[in-house]
C-alpha cells in the first residue's frame, strides 16, 4: 500500500484540476525507473486510464496506480508534499531505500 499525507492531497487535488484531470475519477500513476545519483528514480504523473498489471489503491481520497514492478520498490511509501526553503515538492517517504540522494529524488535498494 502507498499512503498519502493530507498536505499531499492538497497539492494533488489542486495539479490535477489544473492539468484537466478530475481527482476523484482519475489516478496518479506512481512508478519507479532506471536513473538518478542513487539509481533509481521516482515518477509521478496523472493517469486518466489503469492498465491490466497496475495495482490500485485509494489512500485520504487520492487514487494511485502503480505498474508491479515498481510496487516491489514502494511497498510502505508515504507520499508527502513539501513547501519549505529548501524546496518544493512531492517527496516520497520510502522505507525500503537504503541510501537516498541530497535531493531526495533517487533511491538505492
Amino acid at each position: 500500500m502507498i499512503k498519502v499525507s493530507q498536505t499531499a492531497k492538497k497539492k494533488v487535488v489542486e495539479l490535477m484540476q489544473d492539468d484537466g484531470y478530475n481527482a476523484s475519477t482519475d489516478y496518479v500513476r506512481v512508478g519507479v525507473k532506471s536513473g538518478g545519483c542513487s539509481g533509481l528514480s521516482y515518477d509521478l504523473q496523472f493517469d486518466k486510464e489503469q492498465k491490466d498489471e497496475d495495482k490500485v489503491f485509494e489512500d485520504n481520497g487520492v487514487k494511485i496506480i502503480v505498474d508491479k514492478k515498481s510496487f516491489l520498490y514502494l511497498i510502505g511509501t508515504t507520499l508527502e508534499y513539501s513547501g519549505g526553503l529548501n524546496g518544493t515538492g512531492f517527496v516520497f517517504n520510502n522505507p525500503n531505500a537504503n541510501r537516498t540522494c541530497g535531493c531526495g529524488e533517487s533511491f538505492s535498494l
